[in-house]
């Protein structure tokens, strides 16, 4: 068994080695997104549009190197100079089971770290996306944002927490089995009912209404096999002029959702191939890969969770004076950080196969020069990066850049 000191010594080195990879990354993405545009993207920006997008891209760099430091410098401070255990033991003069005690615990880091990052969300969308004409965001839909997304953590959040705390005290170090079929249980219900319960407390969905758009989709959902019932229109447009596009849901609860400001930037042919993709999505079974490596996921954190929940060690690592559940969950979610970096890259490796299958299902179903158009008008008016550096796609990227999609769509079409 690890000793407090070694344990202490771990957590400051994942935390200071995961921020020095990411500033590593973050530089190289920077200079890489300083190279010429590549052939095969020839003509997505003019001179002046291409200025605006490096720009965009250089300031939002600065404030992600603002932002993070921020948060590793506090961490560590957090750690070095045992404040986790300082609210541990300052909380457990008001609660008076331990139960409580980390509920009380996570209640008031969750607080901390909100009125924290408010300044920095704040900055970000009516500085940063408003200078650059993205933010269409009033302050009132900010806040109000911000109240439900309150809500949803104190109900779900709170439930969630109370099941955990319950099963760790009834069922000790074998908790992690119940708990990890009751987030199961969480990820279908959110799965099947995300765009039907969850979705709507934030953006308002309308069905598709009737006209050139919907007959060209329902001709081409007709010649796949797409049982088209449920495709909707998302006002995104209240929050930010970029567009997109997302399929969710299972069963008979599947939706295709389009924005309304990506409906309004591309043409019929266009918006089609889009629609083509996601249902390349549905037809090649990738919602259901992702659902299942979800749930795998979760099993092999709760697992491990499980083999540390009770090391005293731990807790003293953090700074309390007593063993304590919340700070050996605390320090869980750091120690887990290299495994769970290897699954997110094993994860983005599998997403960016997908969208080259959903691609190609589009292309082949379709046409690709449509979807070409599409990715290439979307990309410039979200200002993208056409240059992304490899590694920083490699770690980050759960969608393959521009350029990849393209050649590899080119090559289908012959």
């Amino acid at each position: 068994m690890l000793s407090e000191q070694t344990i202490f010594i771990i957590l400051l080195v994942i935390i200071s080695a995961d921020f020095i990879l990411e500033r590593v990354l973050q530089f190289l993405n920077t200079r890489s997104s300083k190279k010429a545009i590549p052939k095969e993207l020839e003509g997505i920006y003019n001179e002046e549009k291409y200025a605006k997008s490096q720009a965009y891209g250089r300031e939002t760099a600065r404030f992600s190197m603002l932002t993070s430091t921020f948060s590793f410098v506090l961490l560590v401070a957090a750690i070095g100079f045992g404040w986790f255990g300082m609210l541990d033991k300052w909380l457990r003069e008001f609660s008076p089971f331990a139960p409580l005690t980390t509920l009380m615990f996570f209640g008031v880091l969750f607080v901390i770290s909100d009125i924290l990052g408010t300044p920095f969300s704040l900055y970000q969308t009516f500085v940063i996306e408003q200078k650059y004409g993205f933010n269409k965001m009033t302050q009132k839909t900010f806040w109000l944002d911000k109240l439900k997304s309150y809500l949803l953590t104190i109900i779900v959040g709170g439930i969630l927490l109370s099941a955990l705390i319950y099963l760790v005290m009834l069922m000790g170090s074998g908790f992690w089995i119940y708990f990890w079929v009751i987030i199961t249980v969480v990820i279908l219900f959110v799965n099947v009912f995300y765009t039907s319960i969850l979705l709507p407390l934030f953006n308002k969905l309308t069905p598709m209404q009737d006209g050139e758009l919907k007959d060209s989709i329902q001709t081409y959902s007709d010649k796949v096999g797409f049982p088209l019932k449920n495709i909707f229109v998302m006002d995104g447009s209240k929050r930010s002029s970029k567009g997109n596009a997302f399929f969710s849901g299972l069963g008979k609860k599947k939706k295709v959702v389009l924005f309304d400001t990506l409906i309004e930037n591309h043409t019929t042919e266009e918006l089609t191939a889009v629609f083509a993709h996601e249902v390349g999505h549905y037809k090649k079974k990738h919602i259901i890969l992702g659902t299942v490596i979800s749930i795998a996921t979760m099993g092999i954190m709760l697992f491990l969770l499980s083999r540390m929940i009770y090391n005293s060690e731990v807790s003293w690592a953090m700074g309390g004076d007593v063993s304590a559940l919340h700070l050996n969950i605390l320090a869980f979610g750091i120690l887990y950080t290299p495994l769970s970096r290897i699954i997110g890259l094993v994860g983005n490796v599998i997403s960016r196969k997908n969208e080259y299958e959903a691609d190609e299902y589009a292309v082949t179903t379709y046409g690709g020069q449509a979807l070409i158009d599409a990715l290439k008008k979307l990309s410039s008016d979200h200002l993208s990066n056409l240059t992304p550096h490899p590694a920083y796609v490699f770690v980050h990227y759960s969608h393959p850049p521009l350029l990849q999609r393209v050649k590899a769509m080119m090559k289908t079409m012959g």
